[in-house]
């Protein structure tokens, strides 16, 4: 039986504005807005009141393991970290064992996620293995439905590589996402090469190696007028050439991770692993100028880069342990105060958590059919699908590693005070999450 839901009292953020109005789900859509509805009779009332209710959040870069790596994570338990972060849809990226490179395994994903709690669309892989060698076949994965491509993990080295995946992408109506890290330049290096990774005497990730890679594929993208996206930018002079692109009219989009606009790289003065990630935790320059560069619309894109690792590959030696953090439970209080907390501006929150991210996945009203699922992302208008969050922009509450969704626990906020918190979730019309806490 279809659920009947009630979102009362709250603020509703639209793509033009704000405005206080009552919602009500039927069949799986906003069936009625307005202003003081009556309670249809049935109805579970959620209370919405000091909140926003925007179109649930969508992340473009979620690493959930599976296939092959359920030590870490699975389908199931990623999807509840993220409907707890306030996700409606969640991209998974290909770096699993097998590699997301076939059919088989990409309509196993897809099946997996169909039995979770939230939608999950799996990315492609953009080479056989992610080997940066051989085209995996995206013709095929495209006719499944997969539009996103990416050999996350490792960048794909050789131009010549990803030219010919360009041109094939663009006849296919398909957007390349790209880790921007030139390994002949990065290879070898754990944290971000600096004065501090010297006093340190760890090696470092140069930004070259970021940049280098972004200026190839951008002028890549030019010259063969495909659809690029750049995963986790962490530099600032990256953000700079992605808005020279963007002025020249290239097809560019580009995300950062909350860690890259929090986190500086002086988290790692203490050797602690679970601050390695990469591309790596830059110097405070760079974590402001990305800062300042979601405020004033020059990313597209927030996006988790949700990493978790077993135990056994984590609690290792700096130089040793495998980079990656959680990021899918924390993300909205992160980016709210990078926002500016309470001066944030709630229209830009959901453009940069959910309307963009579902854009550029293209999962919004017209493309998602090609999943077989509702739409994400969308303006909240009656008949429109209900993938809806309701959040609360002035509650606080500190990050216990032991109380997280997901079956990892590394996650660098521990013990942090985040203020925003979720309050409800609600996937395809079906309440997921009511007061933060799990409905089934």
């Amino acid at each position: 039986m279809a659920e009947l839901i009630m979102i009362q009292g709250g603020t509703a953020v639209f793509d033009s504005g704000t405005r206080q109005v009552d919602l009500i789900i039927r069949d799986g859509v906003i069936a009625e807005i307005g202003e003081r509805l009556s309670v249809p009779a049935g109805a579970e009332v959620l209370n919405a009141e000091q909140a926003w209710v925007g179109p649930g959040f969508v992340d473009l870069h979620a690493h959930l393991r599976e296939p092959g790596g359920e030590a870490a994570e699975t389908v199931a338990s990623g999807a509840a970290a993220g409907v707890k972060g306030g996700y409606s849809a969640l991209v998974a990226m290909p770096n699993t064992v097998p590699a997301i490179d076939s059919v088989p395994v990409a309509a196993h994903v897809l099946d997996l996620g169909r039995r979770s709690m939230l939608d999950v669309v799996p990315a492609g892989a953009i080479t056989i293995d992610r080997a940066g060698e051989r085209s995996a076949p995206m013709g095929e994965l495209a006719a499944l439905g997969l539009t996103f491509f990416t050999d996350d993990g490792m960048g794909v080295q050789r131009a010549g590589v990803m030219r010919r995946a360009m041109l094939y992408a663009k006849g296919l109506r398909l957007t390349l996402a790209q880790h921007c890290e030139d390994e002949s330049l990065a290879g070898g290096g754990c944290m971000n090469a600096s004065a501090l990774s010297s006093r340190l005497g760890l090696a470092g990730r140069p930004a070259i190696a970021e940049e280098a890679m972004v200026a190839r594929d951008l002028l890549l993208a030019e010259h063969t007028g495909a659809s690029l996206h750049l995963l986790h930018l962490s530099t600032a002079r990256s953000l700079e050439m992605v808005k020279a692109a963007k002025a020249r009219g290239i097809a560019v989009t580009a995300e950062v991770a909350p860690h890259h606009f929090t986190l500086t790289e002086a988290c790692c003065e203490g050797y602690d692993p679970l601050f390695k990630v990469h591309p790596p935790l830059r110097g405070a320059s760079d974590v402001q100028a990305l800062a300042q560069g979601l405020r004033m619309r020059e990313i597209d894109a927030v996006a988790t880069d949700h990493a978790p690792h077993a135990p056994e590959t984590k609690d290792r030696p700096f130089d040793e342990a495998t980079p990656g953090m959680l990021g899918l439970e924390t993300a909205f209080g992160l980016t709210l105060e990078a926002l500016g907390g309470d001066d944030a501006d709630p229209v830009l929150l959901f453009e940069l958590l959910s309307r963009n991210p579902a854009r550029i996945a293209k999962l919004t009203a017209g493309d998602e059919r090609r999943h077989g699922l509702s739409a994400h992302g969308g303006d909240l208008s009656v008949g429109s699908d209900a993938n809806l969050v309701v959040v609360d922009p002035s509650t606080s509450w500190v990050v216990d590693r032991n109380q997280l969704a997901s079956l990892a626990r590394n996650t660098p906020y521990d013990g942090r005070t985040i203020r925003g918190r979720i309050r409800h979730t609600v996937v395809a019309g079906s309440l997921v999450l009511n007061d933060g806490e799990f409905t089934r």
